[in-house]
């Protein structure tokens, strides 16, 4: 009997384990971000990886507007929103695959180095940014001016 708790335990205590680990390795994609004095701050040495990095931030209407910020293969910190002006009503937004964005509904991808460049259609719809020192700045206006694209969002 004494064998049976202990072996229950240790098969406890793994599972534990192995599940803190999962969600630190699988946990919210989506960084949660504060405004402070009307704009967004993020530090570029937190993005300037290659990768795309999800946000989410409370727009003045009440929607969650997530967005994506990457620095191109170019060199160039880009920002947009994560939908597009077809397919925003799936609310999928976007996922990466190299050094391309691909649509989680319709299929589409997009090189890095596009997003800013093009707009509507089924391009990520961009966000104006700018460098501030060694903070990339997007203000709240033009977030909340995009919101109506993320009223689908599941997450």
């Amino acid at each position: 009997m004494r064998k049976i708790s202990i072996v229950l335990a240790v098969v406890t205590m793994l599972a534990l384990l192995v599940g803190t680990a999962m969600a630190g390795w699988w946990g919210d994609k989506v960084k949660s971000t504060t405004p402070i004095n009307g704009r967004l701050e993020i530090p570029l040495a937190s993005i300037s990886d290659g990768k795309a990095h999800h946000f989410k931030v409370q727009a003045s209407d009440g929607v969650m507007v997530t967005f994506f910020v990457l620095k191109s293969s170019d060199g160039v910190i880009r920002a947009a929103i994560d939908a597009c002006d077809v397919c925003y009503r799936a609310g999928k937004g976007y996922e990466q695959s190299g050094d391309e964005m691909v649509c989680q509904n319709c299929g589409m991808r997009f090189a890095s180095v596009k997003i800013n460049e093009i707009k509507g259609g089924c391009n990520p719809a961009p966000l104006t940014r700018t460098i501030e020192g060694e903070k990339l700045v997007i203000a709240m206006n033009d977030i909340d001016q995009n919101s109506w694209y993320c009223k689908y969002k599941k997450s």
